[in-house]
């Protein structure tokens, strides 16, 4: 059967050879007669597969030892209150950087249990560029400076990150971790949902500095304190184990590739040819971000009609792609091209994209 391609935001594509591995383990794992869906979380066989997916995670990022790897149940979303929990001090305030719609209820969340602060926006264009940084307003004083690495209902992505000082720096790099090399380092925390460049839905991965860690606030329900899961290497309750193992897969998919500076060029190439389109038929597609903000991982257009927009999703559907719809909030079109999305599925996407423009347009 052939695979269709999968152009969600997610829970995303997968690699196939990650899919495979698990297809051919689920019965047996590692000789043990079950799969690793059965095994005891405390086990020599899941500790291996636990820690393995560790060290990858940081040997790709080039983490220092001042950093750790975490994985935590559920989605991205509950770091929006456990952040401000764990490191607003009383009395204080963190800033945060709002470029739509997960920055904003990152600050929503904030400001429940906290004091947060908006340091720079681009609401007023409408969330369609990056603040430049020159813009910003920060706090000296501030916890620390959130930021949204990508943006996926929007498409747009930070192509450098802000000089934050002293002050630490946050992110939520849900959509875009593993994108390309960058320097982590320079991060207090960053938090990532699995289920569009990790892995399948069900674990969040956070990479947080210890050294910060000690600044935590202690007193903390155990689930919604870092330290309980830095002290047990997320082992204090059951984790989600086959996520997890998932995420192992596709880290050692992506080392086979030749890591981050292997996934980068083939990424940016992703990007460019469907910008490339949009660029040849200017007077059909249209791309409302602004060029130096785009994203390379979703990618969103617009057509000359919302009837237009309707049938070449279908269209699009009716040839073997899904997902090109563009999220309910804004409308238009969108194609999540994350690391698992290959090359070849792009081209197949483009050639559609200018035989649906030179047919209509």
């Amino acid at each position: 059967m052939s695979r269709t391609w999968n152009f969600y935001a997610g829970p995303a594509t997968l690699p196939p050879p990650a899919l495979e591995r698990a297809k051919a383990e689920i019965p047996d794992w590692e000789g043990t007669g079950m799969s690793v869906m059965e095994t005891s979380h405390r086990s020599p066989e899941y500790d291996e597969v636990h820690h393995g997916a560790m060290n990858l995670m940081s040997e790709l990022l080039g983490l220092d030892d001042d950093h750790q790897v975490l994985f935590l149940q559920g989605g991205a979303s509950t770091q929006f209150a456990m952040l401000p929990m764990n490191f607003i001090p009383e009395g204080g305030s963190a800033d945060y950087v709002n470029t739509g719609t997960w920055s904003t209820k990152a600050l929503k969340e904030a400001k429940i249990i906290a004091k947060g602060r908006v340091a720079a926006s681009s609401e007023a264009d409408g969330f369609t560029s990056i603040p430049k940084q020159s813009e910003y307003d920060l706090d000296p004083q501030a916890a620390y400076v959130h930021i949204t690495s990508n943006n996926t209902i929007k498409g747009t992505q930070f192509h450098s990150f802000p000089d934050t000082g002293s002050v630490p720096l946050v992110a939520d790099m849900s959509s875009d971790i593993l994108w390309r090399p960058f320097d982590a380092n320079r991060f207090s925390l960053i938090y990532a949902g699995a289920q569009k460049n990790i892995g399948p839905s069900g674990v969040t991965i956070v990479i947080l500095k210890k050294s910060w860690l000690e600044r935590a606030n202690q007193n903390l329900p155990s689930m919604l304190s870092y330290s309980t899961y830095s002290a047990k290497d997320s082992l204090y309750n059951t984790p989600p184990t086959f996520a997890i193992y998932m995420v192992r897969n596709v880290l050692e998919w992506v080392r086979d590739q030749g890591g981050l500076v292997a996934v980068e060029k083939t990424n940016r190439a992703k990007g460019d040819r469907l910008y490339g389109v949009m660029s040849a038929y200017p007077n059909f597609y249209r791309c409302p971000v602004a060029e130096d903000s785009r994203s390379y991982m979703n990618v969103v257009f617009r057509l000359p009609t919302e009837d237009l927009e309707a049938t070449f999703v279908a269209e699009g559907k009716a040839a073997g792609m899904v997902g090109l719809k563009g999220h309910r909030s804004v409308g238009g079109c969108r194609a999540s091209i994350y690391n698992a999305m290959p090359l070849e599925g792009v081209e197949y996407l483009a050639s559609f994209m200018e035989e649906f423009a030179q047919k209509n347009g």
